[in-house]
């Protein structure tokens, strides 16, 4: 498994390349803005018609995560529904397959602007969940420290070979992670946003996912 490991608040962390994070110590694995039911979403408002995959890719995923890791807790970190609406069109097989991947498993539903309620699943709802020396929350807070967020969806922006190309990335400072969105169909913000770049300290990175996770100064 391709990881890059560093340290956050004194925890030692793993950034996979799918867009997970791992706690080997806490045997954690996290995820944020899986953003299920987005393609049923867009055709129930009359957008642009998907492919009504998402749901599936994202699953099979994060099974692939969960037997790569053998994570004990699962933290989803919010928007983990594209709407409240979407959670009630999961099919009985999509529902039965969260099911079996929270089987044994601590499993945590963080509140999320999307999906801002209880999520009728198993496991535990939480607007947020402290973990020393961490704190899992769905959107960054100035002046915190120790924090793990997403909603922000960072893209690094690069050029190469006379081209300029988006990846999904991690943000981290020496205060704040921010996850990249972790579903199939979801969009992002590039990290030089005012949004992003007056969040993050000067020093911080962007580590690209990919193949082979790979940390670069963030692009601003």
């Amino acid at each position: 498994m391709n990881v890059f490991d560093f340290t956050l608040a004194g925890a030692k962390l793993q950034a996979l390349g799918s867009g997970a994070l791992y706690w080997p110590d806490q045997r954690l694995l996290c995820v944020s803005d899986l953003h299920f039911g987005k393609a049923e979403r867009a055709a129930r408002h009359g957008g642009a018609q998907l492919p009504p995959y998402e749901t599936h890719d994202t699953l099979t995923r994060l099974e692939a995560d969960l037997a790569a890791t053998g994570a004990a807790t699962v933290v989803c970190l919010g928007d983990t529904f594209d709407d409240m609406t979407a959670l009630h069109e999961l099919t009985e097989a999509e529902a039965l397959w969260i099911a079996r991947l929270q089987a044994g498993r601590r499993w945590v539903w963080i509140e999320g602007n999307h999906d801002a309620g209880p999520i009728q699943l198993g496991g535990t709802h939480l607007a947020e969940l402290p973990l020393p020396p961490l704190a899992f929350r769905h959107i960054a807070r100035p002046g915190a420290s120790g924090e793990v967020s997403g909603h922000y969806h960072p893209k690094a922006r690069l050029r190469t070979r006379g081209q300029s190309l988006s990846r999904p990335c991690f943000l981290l400072d020496s205060d704040r992670l921010i996850l990249p969105a972790y579903g199939t169909f979801t969009g992002g913000l590039r990290s030089d946003n005012t949004a992003l770049s007056d969040l993050m300290r000067p020093e911080a990175l962007a580590i690209l996912t990919g193949a082979i996770p790979r940390p670069i100064p963030m692009p601003r």
